[in-house]
């Protein structure tokens, strides 16, 4: 299948494909007699891949990771797991910090209930921040 038959089977663009292609993620095609690219149905498979690897918020770099640890005929499940674990840990991580800010500002508004312009200093832009 050509590139654009493959960009609109994956629903991406043939400059992503190409990308994918010069980053090691998708295997140069084979090229026709024209020199056209010439992708196998497994190439929409890997793009799914990738596709979903970015959903779950792994990097490029961390998919290509796997996709060789794959290439090179070995299963990749347990690294995806570590992966996975340190992405859940992130996530973790900034869903505390978005609760602590969420506290801040609700503090802040709080303390903002009752606007009252005549106290603020001519210093201080708004006492409330």
């Amino acid at each position: 299948m050509r590139i654009g038959e493959l960009a609109d089977a994956a629903g991406t663009t043939t400059k992503t494909l190409r990308f994918y292609e010069d980053q090691g993620l998708l295997p140069s095609a084979e090229r026709t007699p024209a020199g056209y690219r010439d992708y196998t149905a497994d190439a929409l498979t890997r793009i799914g891949f990738i596709h979903r690897g970015q959903a779950a918020g792994l990097t490029l770099a961390q998919i290509r990771q796997i996709l060789d640890i794959r290439d090179h005929g070995q299963a990749p499940c347990g690294h995806v797991r570590d992966l996975l674990d340190t992405r859940l840990a992130d996530i973790d991580q900034q869903i505390a910090q978005l609760n602590d800010l969420r506290n801040t500002l609700a503090g802040l508004r709080d303390h903002a209930e009752h606007v009252e312009p005549d106290t603020c200093s001519s210093v201080d832009v708004c006492r409330y921040l």
